[in-house]
């Protein structure tokens, strides 16, 4: 059986996300508690203990299909269980994660942390709005981080203190798309429309449902006519990238990277990107320039390889390890700094990542000059 001291640790983390618990039951590795929205939470106390068999007891506890579950552990499952958790569509929270969430949650101590000084600077807010600036960052977080189940549960938390407030509300709505509970998404981008007919997040969320609904042209209109409207919306265009790769659409691909990169110059993925389109489209010499250039800016081989992995493409080559003497490493070669990808379209876009990624963009007039110029150069 779990210790008490993490049995204790389990609750609390439970009453400070504002869950309302329905049933607790005790289990050998751990304990699990159901709650009001249906949602089971499995706390596992020490991974080297769960097997196969206890992951299916959970999403059939009961004979009561739970609508998620999410499992939490401070220790890391072994892949096959991990992988038997996100194959049956759960959430897992393990590890350093888990360790995360009890710190934002004010639970450190629990975890054997030293208390933290209280903050010296006196902020201008007051107590509830510093508190649901507080939760509304938590759930952004974990949104961002790829754990819709959390994030869903912050922004609830967040429309219970502040009724009405349509961030939140949108918030639960991206949520829930992102764990493909498609329905209850467009419900709640519906309600909010009530409210803010304009509301461009909830309009991006409407096209996201109908991407979920396997209706992808529909999906792409709705975005050029939020453009329409205003070109300068970098996250629309983004949206539609995002759509316009999944389609298969290289050449409206390619228009709207070439759009984004007007902005900004120096960002590799999108470079990457750029590269590919110009390769699908006929240019095959450009698209390898290009994506050398991608590398000279800061792609690295890893992110390289994971986007190839996502638009069905040959693994690159490893990079030659060269004597640091006679071939020094090119310079900007870190690792781009953009961080992980919005689910800006919801969990359905999980694997649009890198198009999500792809917001700082870069001009390709310029680009395509000193191209031609070096090809010059070596002739």
């Amino acid at each position: 059986m779990a210790s008490s001291g993490f049995v204790q640790l389990s609750g609390a983390l439970i009453e400070a996300m504002g869950q309302r618990m329905d049933a607790v039951k005790p289990i050998e590795e751990g304990v699990v508690l159901r709650t009001g929205d249906r949602f089971l939470y499995a706390f596992l106390e020490d991974p080297a203990r769960v097997s196969l068999e206890t992951v299916r007891r959970l999403f059939d506890d009961g004979g009561v299909a739970p609508v998620h579950v999410v499992v939490l552990t401070p220790g890391h499952l072994p892949l096959a269980i991990s992988a038997e958790v996100v194959r049956r569509t759960g959430t897992l929270v393990e590890g350093p994660r888990f360790a995360e969430l009890a710190r934002q949650l004010g639970l450190g101590a629990m975890l054997g942390d030293a208390p933290r000084a209280a903050p010296t600077e006196a902020r201008r807010l007051l107590p509830s709005a510093q508190q649901l600036d507080e939760v509304m960052r938590r759930a952004r977080t974990w949104l961002d981080w790829g754990v819709p189940a959390l994030a869903l549960r912050f922004f609830r938390q967040a429309s219970d203190m502040k009724p009405g407030f349509l961030p939140a509300r949108v918030g639960v709505g991206q949520s829930l798309l992102a764990l493909r509970l498609v329905d209850e998404a467009d419900r709640q981008f519906d309600e909010v429309l009530k409210s803010r007919p304009e509301d461009v997040e909830a309009r991006l969320g409407k096209a996201a449902v109908l991407g979920a609904r396997a209706q992808p042209q529909k999906e792409v209109e709705l975005y050029r006519t939020l453009l329409q409207e205003d070109e300068a919306r970098t996250e629309v265009r983004a949206h539609l990238l995002a759509a316009l790769i999944e389609l298969g659409d290289w050449r409206g691909a390619r228009v709207e990277v070439e759009a984004m990169l007007v902005r900004t110059p120096e960002e590799p993925q999108l470079r990457f990107l750029h590269a590919v389109a110009l390769t699908r489209t006929g240019e095959k010499a450009l698209g390898e320039e290009e994506r050398e250039e991608a590398r000279r800016l800061g792609l690295s081989f890893e992110r390289e390889e994971v986007l190839c992995r996502h638009l069905g493409l040959p693994a690159p080559a490893p990079p030659a390890t060269a004597p640091a003497a006679t071939s020094p490493a090119p310079e900007g070669r870190a690792t781009p700094s953009g961080g992980p990808a919005r689910a800006t379209k919801g969990p359905r876009r999980t694997s649009r990542k890198p198009a999500g990624s792809a917001r700082r963009t870069s001009p390709v007039a310029p680009a395509k000059s000193k191209r031609a110029n070096a090809h010059r150069k070596r002739k």
